[in-house]
């Protein structure tokens, strides 16, 4: 394993690097420090960095978003000291460029980023009456879409759709039992298919902590046909933050 900070990046890897990160999102170069090449973006929070001995690696993404480190969670986080909170390893060029654009989707979506720009996008909106209350209603969810897009990569977990059209930003705990914070928060959503979304939202289905499909007595035979509950995969990805909204969203629905 390399020491970055004994070891200055030739011209393919700070170019290598350069392309991967502002490929993905990370377009402001920050210039080179103790051997890592540091890149920002206008859009997202925080700061990457990038080394390699050459081009065939292994490549070392050092992060400081603490929330987009922990979604992470794998290849093994390095014992090396890295100039972000925590440091990554990949053996290839394309396995790096495949994390950046995770690192940047979860940027986008993390808390406080849907949250802040709900705030700036409705900062100056009145909401004294019904219809000025609706609209600042609908910038939200359009934000909490948009971010939920972007946390899921565009798919629901349960049918592999990618259809925008066909997509819903499922809330977990509904809209009007929350505070903007847990309105805007991507823990407290799920992308689904707009079949398993209404079966979700009605609490005819929900998930266990582990991701297994739960179904309502209530559900009749038809309807667990045409969501294919026989083969429906378990709900990846969860984080506890989310199996604590699930939680809530079972004892609402008596599960």
């Amino acid at each position: 394993m390399i020491d970055p900070a004994k070891h200055s990046p030739d011209f393919v890897v700070r170019t290598e690097a350069q392309k991967a990160a502002s490929d993905n999102g990370f377009r402001v170069e920050q210039g080179i420090a103790n051997g890592w090449l540091g890149y920002g973006s206008t859009t997202v929070p925080g700061t990457i960095w990038i080394t390699a001995e050459s081009r065939r690696g292994p490549w070392l993404l050092s992060l400081d978003h603490s929330g987009v480190a922990a979604e992470i969670g794998s290849p093994p986080i390095l014992a090396v000291g890295g100039p972000g909170l925590v440091t990554f390893s990949f053996p290839s060029l394309p396995e790096l460029h495949s994390a950046l654009e995770r690192v940047y989707r979860l940027s986008v979506s993390l808390p406080e980023a849907p949250l802040d720009r709900f705030k700036a996008k409705t900062a100056s909106l009145p909401r004294t009456t019904e219809a000025e209350r609706l609209l600042v209603q609908r910038i939200g969810q359009d934000v909490f879409r948009d971010a939920l897009m972007s946390y899921w990569g565009g798919r629901c977990p349960m049918t592999g759709i990618t259809e925008p059209a066909l997509l819903r930003a499922s809330h977990i705990v509904p809209w009007a039992d929350c505070t903007d914070e847990k309105r805007l928060d991507v823990h407290n959503g799920l992308l689904l298919s707009a079949l398993w979304d209404a079966a979700f939202d009605r609490g005819l289905v929900s998930f266990g902590d582990d991701g297994l499909v739960l179904a309502s007595p209530r559900l009749d035979a038809k309807a667990r046909i045409a969501l294919g509950l026989s083969a429906a995969p378990h709900l990846v990805g969860l984080r506890d933050e989310h199996r604590a909204n699930l939680g809530l969203h079972r004892s609402r629905h008596g599960f």
